[in-house]
């Protein structure tokens, strides 16, 4: 039961994290006519990708809180602690799944819901991106 509250929380968390970058980007950006259009591309982009990051960061860090625990724990080849849980947690956002790091016992369930949390995050982030190219990009061509 633990783990699926803190399942759910970390879903909400990323998703206002997300949306708090993205709705930045797109109520600011706009608003700054003396940055070119193309720049505005690349700091959303940017913008997002520090989304992600974050979002990676409160996934590993409740790999670490759960962590030996009854609830499950990582295994496989774990190097430097904190590293080890960043590095599952980049690796199971984006969906790559080396499986040199696995989680057993509850932490399965947190890990698959953050499969799908990066899966909607980098897709948000993917038409957020397309819509701001067809904002900005026309911008620098018109000039």
């Amino acid at each position: 039961m633990l783990t699926a509250g803190l399942t759910i929380l970390l879903v909400v968390l990323s998703t206002f994290i997300h949306y708090e970058v993205l709705r930045h980007c797109n109520d600011r950006l706009q608003d700054r006519n003396w940055i070119p259009g193309r720049a505005k591309v690349l700091l959303a982009i940017g913008a997002a990708f520090l989304s992600h990051l974050a979002q990676i960061a409160l996934f590993a860090a409740a790999y670490w809180l759960l962590h030996d625990t009854s609830l499950g724990s990582l295994q496989g080849q774990l190097q430097t602690p904190v590293l080890s849980f960043l590095y599952f947690s980049a690796e199971t956002y984006t969906s790559l799944g080396f499986g040199d790091v696995y989680p057993v016992g509850q932490m399965r369930l947190l890990a698959g819901i953050e499969a799908l949390t990066g899966l909607l995050m980098i897709s948000w982030t993917a038409s957020f991106t397309y819509l701001e190219m067809g904002r900005h990009w026309g911008v620098d061509r018109r000039s």
